[in-house]
């Protein structure tokens, strides 16, 4: 019993850390479910060509080349997301906001280290309105206007820094 105990603490903190490993990967590589998030909102053609077509050029050129339709695709994504939020929230739709809203960080995960570095304020504006909209839409009863004018300077924002 004594060599047991030992044991099952290596085996606990060796699954743990496997997990742990497992969950890194996930949000760095580009999943189907984004784009096809991105096809039910956008243009069908540039959600489902930019994927394929920044993947292919990063091996061949430099990475700054591979990364700008990939950025621009990103940045069209949180742009409908924050849109169809917001067209939600007016039609007083709050279940669909609240679900069309949730797509926001997958999409502003891939960006928000670019953002940071070229605009530090406009990241931090970003960072507290979409802190602020989760709150808002998790309430029982979420204020219509607050959250409508939240997330038009949300837009507004994303918008400046998606420009190169």
């Amino acid at each position: 019993m004594n060599r047991f105990n030992p044991v099952m603490i290596v085996a606990a903190i060796s699954m743990m850390t496997l997990i742990g490993c497992n969950k890194g990967d996930e949000p760095t590589a580009q999943t189907p479910p984004a784009g096809s998030s991105i096809s039910d909102t956008t243009a069908t053609p540039t959600a489902t060509a930019s994927p394929d077509a920044a993947a292919t050029p990063s091996a061949t050129t430099s990475p700054g080349a591979a990364a700008s339709p990939a950025k621009t695709t990103e940045f069209q994504g949180l742009q409908s997301v924050v849109t169809n939020t917001k067209t939600a929230v007016e039609a007083g739709d709050f279940t669909k906001a609240k679900g069309e809203f949730d797509k926001f960080e997958d999409f502003w995960s891939k960006v928000e280290d670019g953002v940071k570095t070229k605009s530090p304020t406009t990241y931090k504006e970003i960072e507290d309105k979409s802190d602020e909209i989760k709150a808002g839409l998790k309430t029982s009863v979420p204020n219509k206007q607050k959250l409508s004018t939240a997330l038009g300077v949300l837009n507004k924002d994303v918008t400046s820094v998606a420009k190169p």
